[in-house]
């Protein structure tokens, strides 16, 4: 039995299990239309973030070697010890990669991960766990900057940790340690830093936090979910860029994700541990099951071998020169859509940022702007408090004319703004700019508002 939906322009969905199943051909062409349909709102390069690589033959080739590991559970390495190979050598790449060997007296280690929030979801197990068998703490609690990813707030709400969050610099939007520190007790496991936060693209004092971290005697993760396999290569390039890794003294987690700036495709991310007795401290064992003695080095079970080969795949066929020179196009052109705003007196820049950016004004309502640039086909995201419009620049916008199609449209979208529109934006963040936060009463409707788009996109009614 199929149902169509009530959007007129989608196709027929299955409310029940088939009672048949279709042909391979038939299934394959409504894929491929699909496909091609949904790729053409980033392919022209206007789309911020989410579409990192953008290379065909890249996907293609990691499609290969997906598909050759794609059946295989990684949980049985005695069946595909291929496997170990793979994900080893992902993590040795990384952590390498991250000056993991400049730490003197450890073991630096590492895992894969299936994403970015999973990575920081591991972390805070880690230090929850440390915490409390080697130090005794029972109520912990973590230490960010507001800007801190909110998986930092979501691995607290399911591992039982209190997550604080501190006020940042408005003029840099760096972290403010001086508030991080006075929100540390007895009972902090960790402090967080960002390399860079995803709101503004500024990398957080590192050094300082570092610092902080070995004074008061607690662990420091940096989460370069989005900037981990893209900063050092803007290092090599010779950016300005200041020091956030394991050289940090007091650095003791980084999480990398590989399927953002390592151009992997979704699924996997690196937590790399300045010493695996935090890895290895989180492991879970359970000895006496009547399926035998069971143990897991993080939350997931089965995993595809397919992500692990491709992952793997991806990696070894850049290598640094490849990184390198992918890296220089994103620096470039991100800087050069910069100065486009730069350009506009009325827009300004939000901090000191480098590959990703925001900007806003004090002049009028952003959200005018990126009105004006939807209608021209870019997908930038909104953020608030304050209200602004942020760019994370990939592959795609390095193709030649997306810049000077920015300039146009940007310069067009301004005098748009400028003109006093009469009605109000029709894009923005939810509740964008209230000035002291929500009321308890708004709170409750924006939850439920999520949630009802949350079940929309987990259902076929």
């Amino acid at each position: 039995m199929t149902t169509t939906s009530s959007d007129p322009d989608a196709r027929p969905v299955n409310s029940v299990m088939p009672s048949t199943g279709r042909d391979h051909d038939e299934i394959i062409a409504e894929l491929t239309g699909i496909a091609r349909a949904e790729d053409s709102v980033w392919e022209g390069g206007g789309c911020s973030g989410t579409i990192y690589c953008g290379d065909r033959d890249h996907y293609g080739f990691m499609a290969e070697a997906f598909e050759l590991f794609a059946h295989v559970n990684a949980l049985q390495r005695d069946m595909c010890p291929s496997v170990t190979r793979f994900e080893g050598e992902i993590i040795a790449m990384t952590i390498d990669m991250l000056h993991a060997g400049a730490v003197d007296g450890t073991e630096p280690a590492g895992m894969v991960t299936s994403g970015g929030s999973s990575s920081i979801l591991h972390a805070v197990l880690a230090y929850r766990e440390q915490g409390r068998d080697r130090d005794g703490k029972h109520r912990p609690n973590i230490v960010k900057p507001e800007t801190g990813h909110p998986a930092f707030d979501k691995a607290g709400h399911l591992l039982g940790v209190e997550v604080r969050r501190a006020p940042i610099d408005p003029e840099t939007t760096h972290a403010d340690v001086e508030a991080m520190a006075g929100l540390i007790d007895d009972q902090t496991i960790a402090i967080v830093g960002s390399a860079p936060n995803y709101g503004y693209g500024t990398i957080d004092p590192i050094d300082e936090l570092g610092a902080l971290a070995l004074d008061r005697g607690v662990g420091l993760h940096v989460d370069g979910c989005l900037g981990g396999f893209i900063l050092p290569w803007g290092e090599v390039l010779g950016y300005d860029l200041p020091t956030w890794d394991f050289r940090v003294p007091g650095v003791t987690t980084i999480s990398a994700d590989t399927h953002k700036y390592g151009y992997g495709f979704k699924g996997t991310s690196v937590l790399a541990f300045a010493d695996k007795t935090l890895r290895n401290g989180q492991y879970f064992y359970l000895t006496d099951w009547t399926g035998g003695k069971y143990c897991s080095p993080g939350i997931d079970g089965s995993r595809s071998g397919g992500l692990l080969a491709a992952t793997w795949a991806a990696m070894v066929s850049l290598g640094r020169e490849g990184y390198v020179e992918h890296a220089r196009g994103i620096f470039e052109t991100s800087f050069a859509m910069q100065d486009v705003v730069r350009s506009h007196p009325a827009l300004r820049i939000m901090g000191d940022p480098s590959f990703c950016f925001s900007f806003t004004s004090d002049e009028f309502d952003i959200y005018h702007v990126n009105d004006v640039l939807k209608s021209r086909g870019w997908r930038l995201n909104g953020q608030q408090y304050p209200d602004a419009v942020h760019m994370a620049v990939t592959r795609p916008q390095v193709q030649p004319g997306v810049v000077e199609r920015f300039a146009d449209d940007l310069a067009e979208a301004v005098l748009h703004a400028e003109s006093g529109p009469s009605a109000p934006p029709a894009t923005g963040a939810i509740y964008g700019g209230v000035a002291g936060g929500l009321t308890a009463e708004a709170d409750e409707f924006i939850r439920a508002v999520m949630a009802d788009y949350m079940d929309a996109h987990q259902s076929v009614s």
